[in-house]
Parts: C-alpha cells; sequence; structure tokens
C-alpha cells in the first residue's frame, strides 16, 4: 500500500507553539518499523495551477512569497517562512498522489499528514495553509474528464468523509454549491471552529461522546450518505483527536472505538468497490505517543482492506478504467 510524506519539511515554530509538528516523522519512523508492506513515498508538491483548482490567485501568491498578513498568519496558527509554503504544497501534493494511487488500481493509499479542512478558498485557518482534500478532488475531477470519462455524460462524484473532531468548514464553504462533492462531517458540536459552515451532511456531536454514541451515529450518517450521493472516489479524514487522550478533542473515544470507525469506513467503502484515499487530519494528544498510536493503527486496518483489493482482484471502477486515465494531468 503507498503512503505519501513531507514531515522533512519541518515549519520552524517558536517554543512551547501547541502544534505537534514532531507526530509525523514519528508516524513514518512507526509505519517503517511495524508496517514494511506499507511503502513509503516522498510527496511532490502541488503545483500553483493546481491549487488555483480551488484557492485565489492572490492567496496562492501570498503563501508562496511570504506576503500574508499578520491577522492572516495568525488565522492560520503558523508564521510564515518558505518550509511553511513548501510543507503546505507537499501536504496537499501528498493528498493528490493518494487519490491517484488509490484510483488507478490500488484501492486504497495514504497521506501521512493533510486533512487541511480549515483552509478557504482565499484564506487559512486552524494549522490548515491549502485545503488538500479540496484540491484532490478538483484535480481527480479534472484528469477523469480529460481521461475520457466526459463522454459519459457526468462528472466523477468524491465524497469527503471528515472524521476530524473539528468541522470541516473550510471544505464545506468550498463546495457549498457543487453537487458532484458530497461533504459529510462527524464533530464535536461544541468544538472549533465556533462558526460552523453548512455540509452536505454534519453531525454535531455532544462532548463526552463515547464509542456507542458515535458509531451510531456514523452508521446513521453513512446511510444517508448512500441514499443521497454515489461517488466514485472516497477522501476520509481520519482525525485522531476524538480519541479520548486528546487534548482538543472533547469526545471519548477508545482505541477499540476509533478503530471500529475506521473499519466502518473502509468497509463502507469496499463494498461498493469505492477507491479511497485516506489522510491523517489532527491529532493532539497528551502524550504525542497516544496520537502516533492512534494513527499507526488507522494504517493497520486500511493496510488490511488493501489487502482485501489485492485478493479480489477487484474490477475497476469507471473511473479507474477510464482510458489514458494514468498519463492525465490537469
Amino acid at each position: 500500500m503507498q503512503a505519501f510524506y513531507a514531515d522533512h519539511f519541518v515549519l520552524p515554530l517558536p517554543d512551547g507553539h501547541r502544534f505537534p509538528m514532531a507526530k509525523y516523522r514519528l508516524l513514518r519512523e512507526a509505519l517503517a518499523q511495524t508496517l514494511p508492506e506499507v511503502r513509503l513515498c516522498e510527496a511532490l508538491a502541488a503545483s500553483d495551477g493546481e491549487l488555483a483548482l480551488v484557492h485565489t490567485p492572490r492567496y496562492v501568491e501570498a503563501v508562496s512569497h511570504g506576503t500574508l498578513s499578520a491577522p492572516e498568519q495568525r488565522e492560520i496558527g503558523f508564521p510564515w517562512s518558505p518550509a511553511m509554503a513548501e510543507r503546505a504544497r507537499r501536504s496537499v501534493g501528498a493528498t493528490v498522489l493518494a487519490c491517484r494511487a488509490a484510483l488507478q488500481g490500488e484501492g486504497v493509499a495514504a497521506n501521512l499528514a493533510g486533512g487541511t479542512h480549515h483552509a478557504y478558498a482565499d484564506k487559512g485557518s486552524g494549522f490548515c495553509v491549502f485545503n488538500d482534500a479540496a484540491v484532490a478532488a478538483r484535480l481527480m475531477q479534472a484528469e477523469w474528464a480529460r481521461a475520457g470519462a466526459a463522454r459519459r455524460a457526468r462528472p466523477m462524484r468524491v465524497a469527503i468523509i471528515d472524521l476530524d473532531v473539528h468541522q470541516g468548514n473550510g471544505t464545506a464553504s468550498i463546495f457549498r454549491h457543487d453537487d458532484t462533492v458530497f461533504t459529510l462531517s462527524l464533530h464535536g458540536e461544541r468544538n472549533f471552529p465556533f462558526r460552523k459552515e453548512p455540509s452536505d451532511l454534519d453531525v454535531a456531536l455532544p462532548d463526552g461522546c463515547t464509542d456507542d454514541e458515535y458509531l451510531a451515529a456514523l452508521h446513521t450518517a453513512l446511510e444517508a450518505l448512500e441514499h443521497r450521493f454515489e461517488p466514485d472516489l472516497v477522501i476520509y479524514l481520519a482525525g485522531a483527536d476524538p480519541h479520548e487522550g486528546d487534548r482538543l478533542g472533547r469526545l471519548r473515544l477508545s482505541d477499540d472505538g476509533m478503530e471500529a470507525r475506521d473499519r466502518t469506513v473502509f468497509d463502507w467503502a469496499w463494498r461498493r468497490r469505492v477507491p479511497l484515499a485516506m489522510t491523517m487530519a489532527g491529532g493532539y494528544g497528551r502524550d504525542i505517543t497516544t496520537t502516533v498510536r492512534v494513527q499507526l493503527n488507522s494504517y493497520r486496518v486500511a493496510l488490511s482492506h488493501w489487502q482485501q483489493w489485492r485478493r479480489a482482484d477487484a474490477p475497476p471502477t469507471a473511473s479507474m478504467a477510464a482510458p489514458g486515465w494514468q498519463n492525465a494531468r490537469a
């Protein structure tokens, strides 16, 4: 199974900054040591043209050249630096590559970072610079059309299943009037962002929500998604922050509950033979090793489903079978 990383581009953060930058390197090292079947690949940077499928030219230029205002940097939560801009591009590039791998026959692929769902078209927010899931969705749709799938008289349909504890407000805003992308968000009702944007389906959960309540809500949400939308691709934000050990999450999912959450999503996609790209989204464990353990378990689930695709020799979906797909570029 392919997984894409860019953790060697490290933001120079001030002492005491609450963003756990080290978790990406620690996750990659844990994967290399314990899950050798996961093939770790360095991510490429998203281009200006790819970012412009979602983000305004002014914002892309400001991030690239360091002309973000002080208020813009405060809203993002990171001071600007060349490493910040490069890391943001590669985080998007990793999700793009994971989507391509999933669609080109792998069935399942992943980004060791990503899930930057608070980024809007014209600004960043909440530790999110560019919106990787949004850019990847738009680019996959463009490549699908260029590969000849437009002859089928419909665009590619993408479901973004966002199980980070924080609502995906940026993603919801970007796709608010787009019926080719379905945005589903399960999140803490009283958690950040305090001004939510309407997703296609929002499920707000109370503080202290435990395994049974969460899983029941997830099953109901996936049933609703199935009745309303038929995706060609799933982008899954597997945030570690609903876990009971997270200092920002305010929910109370156990290790078993988090694993059941992941299996529920992967099983849902597998039964429909829909390719799935996973991103890791948030995770702010009181102990960083807790976050790494939860995310490593998500990879164990992903790997088992990738192996299902291999064993079953699953027939390709329309998107995977599109002529010229593998050579298409936006």
